[in-house]
């Protein structure tokens, strides 16, 4: 195994070949994150696969060594976590504000979120990650899959050419690719499937989808979390929507099933939130005292308190370039801001257009500094993928919303404009600027502890995911137009006739959308929020005393997702989770029946486990942005399709046939070989 490279050593870093095959795997990764993210309302981690990817291509050019892969892998990531974006933009067209993407101002939001979300975790790296203990879970993972590809690079066995992973990542991206193409595109599988059951008027609902992108996702988050999204189900549809039906008139001609889906969507949902809300506000309170210290940490590195180092391996960017990039991005976050404003309100001058153009930009830039120290302490803790930005988009949208209520009344009329459309996406366009900088503080950390463990230069890293950021800032608006145009989201058609079960949920969008719009309109659904609210401090007080035994705990913010995402989408996750809690098992029995170390005779299976995962979803998210590029040329909502409506029935039974033996597959791929 290699060790860390020393800091005397100038190996090949930041290339231009390293950049360019960056570059490449950023589209992918991010084109496949906003489609996941808009469909289910979660993305992945690409670091890992990235990192693979590298180490495949790069073994072929002379010259290549661990630190190159490292930056490619850090570019990657960087571009796939901006994608976070998408869980507020498609607000501004569920609101009806836009009616598409504009290029450059939703490229400009991205790339100067992220780019701010770079510079703000900088100054903490040497505190959260050199001086302290957190466990950075993604970032340490990343670093041993670059020193094993190293390792194998140097020292390579006979008939073992699949030890990069990247036929793990291939083989599991061409399945789910295929599924998709047959599901989605063909019709001849389907989606997914529900049953009701009725007591009385009570409704219960059991029902699961079959997409192999979830069961992947669910496979990396792990059976801890999968359980909790499992009870927030149960809660959902088998306590909250029976409740509701047994209390409430079927209107005429509505059927109980149909009864039951709206009260999930208009009540239930705010339940989630509520439960999200509260989880996403203890994280932030068990972590305030080392936010704080991180906060001072950042200010001494900035004012020079701090002495630098001239250690290869400790000399981040420099301060002064620091403030003035930071400078640059606030003068073109005002651009951005005025011309947003001004496009919507050309009437609007003075104190009211200056004041309310500064009270947005005021609070993206300095909460998001707060925020970017908040989520930094997290991802090293839980880790980026459990890390809740969604939650923390939702405490922005909601104090943004308040300041803007209150300073949009000191201006006559500015709170009426376009039926209060405008103060509404003037608060989501804020948001989105702190969701990127969130999301980018999550990983960039990550990013950092990975470069550390190896030995790689901090200030070349940290070029990296700025350029990062800057390709994926290109990328997402194209990618989230093409889907929008195929699909719609829920609530944003962009053609008559379109079939709104088929459009993209966009969960957080909605949800936001929702908590905005309620409000500003003083119709926010205030009772299920309270009673999600004392949900989540239930269930907070349960995962405490769980924690307290060093058996088990209780993500509460996936409880939340639970009740929040539809039941196709959660219960495809717990599926991925029980089959990596299933392996986990068999792969503990075989190291006991071996009379091995588990943790050396699992190693192998579980790396082979994550591609493969990756792989799936990398693979089903691709043919689905592929698939949105047939139905936006074609105008047809299934261009593919080859049977029709009356196949539904045998679509279901086939759909779960290949789903199950898919699901028995991936499980003997990862136990099969040694």
């Amino acid at each position: 195994m290699l060790e860390r490279i020393p800091d005397e050593s100038n190996l090949a870093e930041l290339t231009l070949r390293g950049l360019i095959l960056g570059a490449l795997i950023t589209v992918v990764f991010t084109a496949s994150n906003v489609y996941l993210g808009l469909k289910v309302g979660l993305t992945f981690a690409s670091s890992i696969p990235a990192a693979v990817i590298s180490m495949a291509v790069l073994r072929y050019f002379s010259g290549s060594n661990i630190l190159e892969n490292n930056m490619v892998q850090t570019q990657a990531s960087a571009a796939g976590t901006l994608s976070s974006i998408i869980f507020i933009l498609p607000g501004l067209l569920m609101i009806g504000y836009w009616a598409g993407f504009p290029f450059w101002q939703t490229a400009a939001i991205c790339s100067i979120g992220g780019i701010l979300g770079v510079l703000y975790t900088i100054p903490l790296r040497r505190v959260m990650v050199v001086q302290s203990s957190l466990p950075y879970p993604e970032g340490v993972a990343a670093a041993e899959i670059l020193r094993v590809g190293s390792h194998d690079e140097e020292h390579p066995q006979a008939g073992d050419g699949n030890k990069p992973g990247l036929r793990d990542i291939l083989a599991g991206g061409l399945v789910a690719a295929l599924f998709s193409l047959f599901s989605s595109g063909f019709k001849l599988l389907a989606e997914g499937f529900s049953f009701w059951i009725s007591a009385g008027q009570a409704a219960f609902r059991l029902s699961t989808g079959f997409s192999l992108a979830l069961v992947g996702a669910g496979y990396l988050m792990g059976i801890t979390a999968g359980i909790a999204i499992l009870i927030g189900v149960v809660i959902a549809w088998g306590v909250a929507v029976p409740l509701l039906t047994v209390n409430s008139t079927l209107a005429a001609g509505q059927s109980l099933p149909e009864l039951a889906s709206k009260l999930w969507s208009s009540q239930v949902r705010f339940l989630g939130a509520g439960t999200i809300g509260v989880a996403a506000l203890w994280t932030l309170a068990t972590l305030f005292k080392p936010m704080v210290q991180g906060v001072w940490a950042s200010l001494g590195a900035i004012s020079g308190r701090v002495e630098a180092s001239d250690l290869r391996t400790e000399r981040d960017m420099p301060a002064a370039w620091i403030l003035a990039i930071a400078a640059v991005l606030l003068v073109a976050l005002f651009v951005v801001f005025a011309y947003f404003l001004g496009q919507a309100a050309p009437d609007l001058a003075g104190f009211a257009f200056w004041g309310l153009v500064a009270t947005c930009v005021v609070f993206a830039f300095f909460f998001g500094f707060l925020i970017a120290a908040a989520c930094g302490y997290m991802a090293g803790l839980v880790g980026s993928s459990s890390s809740p930005i969604s939650g923390i988009g939702i405490i922005a949208v909601i104090l943004v919303s308040l300041l803007i209520l209150g300073v949009g009344s000191l201006e006559t009329g500015f709170l009426d404009r376009e039926g209060g459309k405008l103060a509404i996406a003037l608060a989501l366009f804020t948001t989105s600027v702190v969701l990127a900088i969130a999301a980018i503080s999550n990983d960039n950390l990550q990013d950092l502890k990975t470069g550390y463990l190896v030995g790689a230069t901090p200030w070349r890293q940290q070029v990296a995911l700025i350029v990062g950021c800057l390709v994926g800032a290109l990328v997402i608006p194209p990618v989230l137009e093409l889907l929008y145009n195929a699909y719609g989201f829920t609530g944003a058609l962009p053609r008559e006739g379109m079939d709104p079960g088929a459009a993209l949920a966009a969960p957080q969008a909605t949800l936001m959308t929702a908590i905005a719009s309620g409000i500003f309109h003083n119709a926010l659904n205030w009772n299920m929020i309270l009673i999600g609210v004392a949900l989540g401090i239930a269930l907070i007080l349960v995962d405490v005393l769980l924690r307290r035994t060093g058996k088990a705990s209780l993500p509460v913010l996936a409880v939340g997702l639970g009740i929040y995402l539809p039941p196709t989408i959660g219960m495809t996750l717990v599926v991925g989770a029980v089959l990596a809690w299933l392996l986990e098992s068999a792969l503990k029995k075989r190291a006991q029946a071996a009379g091995v170390d588990e943790e050396k005779y699992a190693d192998l299976p579980r790396r082979r486990g994550v591609l493969l995962a990756s792989g799936l979803i990398v693979g089903e998210s691709l043919m689905g942005i592929l698939l949105a590029a047939l139905i936006g040329t074609s105008g047809k909502d299934a261009p593919l399709a080859l049977v029709g409506a009356g196949f539904e029935d045998s679509a279901q039974w086939l759909g779960l046939l290949v789903f199950v033996v898919v699901c028995v597959l991936f499980h003997r791929q990862v136990l099969g070989k040694r």
